[in-house]
């Protein structure tokens, strides 16, 4: 392992604030889930436990607003699923039809709208189930197998719910933290003493934090009326905010009585949201703003709480994304998914090989959208899988021989899945490694209803878990590999269509116009530079060539610099300006088809040569 890579494991392993507390409530959360199953004698303990590493998020609201949507969906399915099952008993053809059509539509329900990880529980569920009914061929009994398969998926959200509405921190507390950190960096930013790294994290983010806390507050009136329209406000106003301090960041104008003033004022609504209270009145000093930027700051400070909607919604406003329809990738990825899935329990099937089903569970876990986030994922679980079940397998020859109580089966997951949890809980470029070590030391761990030594069942599960991940990466990479380079070239296409469009519909803009879809284009050049790291964990084959790449890698700052100059413009817009911006879009985009056009006709000739 050369110094470089083992720095970076380093740096991602340290620890930072709240990383603990949300280890080991993901840990208490997973050991008393392995009681209630232990106890009342539910199978599937080890995914049920898993349910609650791939479910949880570092924001509470978002976390129990996903177990009741998990537990909704869930039962929705059962309900379904027992009038198909008379159907699919003793008939092999119709429990494939089944777990074909089912994992089809949820995994595409999953890409192709706001549903997101939940379609991939959900045709994890409808298959499971499914394969179950394929062993237990009678009536009754296949009744007695789904109603296991619902508690499992109910049970740990039933538990993550309890212990998060005693233990967990307070969405309504969260929400003024988050607003008031921003409002503290909006202070810093202002006094130019802010790290550049935070305000660009800042930007990134988003509001999508603070949306879903605030749905949680409001959805159960956590909140008195005043303070929540108080939030909703702060929310919209100080991403507006960021922006203008980004712009800011680009300008050598400033004043430093007004910086200084307008900073005070931020960090007196910091304090006073802390508290959950409106910040008291201030003369408004005369300020000496430079440019359009500074006003917007002082405008946005002076009226803090009042509620600026946006004037038009963003293109993924809704349900569904704007492309869900057009767009072939969502289906290529759901058949994908889908045909992995079956693959493996076809193996495992035809080989009579039941202990080796978690293949057909990580198909379901493991697909992402393009190949290089798919193999990033596996190889971050196959690594993982090797580290958990190490430990899990050492658990089994060192402690399980002396365990002959639940509660002490309890303190041995809690351990594991801390250690799970501490990963998981860090950066996108680790997470899903501590997800996938919980899963296999649970996996290994949890064989029955109590303390239990068999390695060969361990070794089985691990082994399963490896022909799952190899089925999805030959799936991934040799059919209809969707690139990464194609990906971000689609999503550069589309935000580039639909700003031109609405630039040229608009002759004259306000720049509060492009304030307010600011979210919508940094978001989606933070997503445009998130996705170009994954290209290095593609095949060579799918990889752009140099001269697309150079233009890939330059679009994002080139848009974002085109952005903050429309709506921070130093003067007021005039009609040639207009007309510049639609220009200017227009040869980015020419641009973006030209160096892909380039690239084809390269690749072709290098292969003609061949």
């Amino acid at each position: 392992m050369s110094a470089a890579l083992w720095q970076a494991i380093k740096a991602e392993l340290v620890p930072f604030e709240g990383r603990l507390g949300m280890a080991w409530r993901v840990a208490a959360i997973c050991s008393l889930t392995a009681m209630v199953f232990m106890i009342y004698q539910i199978p599937l303990v080890a995914i049920g436990c898993y349910l609650v590493l791939f479910l949880i998020r570092p924001n509470t609201a978002e976390s129990m607003l996903m177990a009741i949507g998990i537990c909704v969906l869930v039962s929705l399915v059962v309900v379904m699923l027992f009038m198909l099952t008379r159907l699919a008993v003793e008939s092999p053809l119709w429990i494939m039809t089944i777990i074909a059509v089912g994992s089809f539509v949820f995994l595409y329900l999953g890409a192709a709208s706001k549903l997101g990880p939940a379609g991939s529980i959900l045709a994890l569920v409808v298959a499971f189930i499914m394969t179950l009914v394929g062993y237990v061929p009678f009536g009754e009994v296949a009744t007695r197998a789904i109603l296991y398969a619902w508690l499992m998926a109910l049970t740990p959200m039933g538990v993550l719910l309890a212990f998060l509405a005693v233990v967990g921190p307070s969405p309504r507390r969260l929400t003024r933290q988050r607003l008031a950190e921003r409002l503290q960096l909006i202070a810093t930013s202002l006094r130019q003493t802010a790290d550049p790294s935070d305000l660009e994290t800042a930007l990134r983010e988003g509001n999508d934090f603070l949306t879903k806390t605030i749905i949680f507050v409001k959805l159960f009136s956590l909140s008195p009326r005043a303070e929540l329209q108080r939030i909703q406000a702060l929310q919209h106003n100080s991403y507006q905010l960021l922006l203008a301090c980004k712009a800011l960041t680009r300008s050598s104008q400033r004043d430093a009585d007004s910086a200084e003033w307008l900073a005070q004022r931020c960090e007196a609504w910091a304090a006073a949201v802390l508290c959950g209270e409106a910040a008291e009145d201030a003369t408004v000093p005369t300020l000496q703003l430079p440019n359009s930027a500074w006003q917007r700051i002082a405008y946005l400070v002076e009226h803090v709480v009042e509620s600026l909607p946006p004037k038009e919604k963003s293109p993924t406003s809704g349900f569904f994304l704007p492309d869900a329809r057009s767009n072939p990738t969502y289906q290529y990825y759901a058949l994908k998914t889908t045909a992995a899935a079956i693959i493996c329990y076809l193996v495992y099937t035809a080989l009579q090989w039941q202990d080796i089903h978690t293949a057909m569970i990580t198909c379901y876990v493991v697909a992402l959208g393009t190949t290089g986030e798919t193999v990033h994922k596996l190889t971050l679980r196959i690594v993982g899988c090797l580290i958990g079940a190490a430990l899990g397998v050492g658990s089994l020859l060192l402690l399980m021989p002396y365990m002959t109580s639940i509660g002490e089966l309890m303190l041995l997951v809690f351990a594991g899945t801390l250690c799970a949890a501490w990963v998981s809980v860090g950066s996108e470029r680790i997470s899903y490694a501590g997800v996938q070590i919980g899963l296999a030391f649970l996996l290994t761990v949890l064989q029955g209803f109590g303390p239990d030594v068999e390695l060969s069942v361990a070794m089985d599960r691990i082994l399963g878990v490896l022909l799952g991940n190899a089925v999805m990466y030959v799936m991934f990479t040799r059919v209809w590999p969707w690139s990464t380079t194609k990906a971000v070239t689609q999503r550069l296409q589309q935000l580039l269509g639909w700003w031109r469009e609405k630039a040229a519909a608009q002759p004259t803009w306000q720049a509060s116009q492009w304030q307010d879809v600011g979210e919508y284009i940094v978001g989606e050049v933070a997503t445009v530079r998130e996705q170009l790291v994954m290209r290095h964990f593609e095949p060579t084959a799918l990889r752009p060539a140099t001269q697309q790449q150079q233009v890939l890698l330059t679009m994002p700052d080139a848009l974002e610099a085109l952005y903050l100059q429309a709506a921070f413009p130093q003067q007021d817009i005039t009609e040639q300006q207009a007309a510049e911006l639609v220009q200017a879009l227009e040869q980015l985009d020419q641009q973006l088809l030209d160096s892909a056009t380039d690239d084809v006709g390269s690749l072709a000739m290098a292969k003609g040569q061949e």
